[in-house]
């Protein structure tokens, strides 16, 4: 089994959590066959778990097809539309530099 690689043990908190046994024969096996201890093996596990859930949010996934019309729209974008011109002459008028 390949040595893994250790994190530093710089842990200021703790967290506690009551599990059913068969649960925790499961992860006792987990971190038994990753070669650490149950401790270990949980907090990797959550800590990956909490990525995945914040990239869902943070990520903006898009098909190919949208990928390419995203770029295309920045690439070449739209003239500007007569309110947004009017805006932009009203901000002028109403932001002074």
């Amino acid at each position: 089994m390949p040595a893994l690689k250790q994190q530093p043990h710089n842990r200021t908190a703790r967290i506690e959590a009551r599990i059913a046994p068969e649960t925790l024969a499961v992860v006792r096996r987990a971190a038994e066959i990753q070669g650490r201890s149950i401790s270990d093996f949980v907090v990797a596990a959550a800590q990956d778990a909490a990525r995945k859930t914040v990239a869902e949010v943070e990520v903006i996934r898009l098909s190919r097809e949208a990928q390419e019309r995203f770029a295309s729209m920045l690439l070449n974008p739209s003239p500007p539309s007569g309110a947004l011109l009017r805006a932009l002459k009203r901000h002028r008028t109403l932001i002074v530099k």
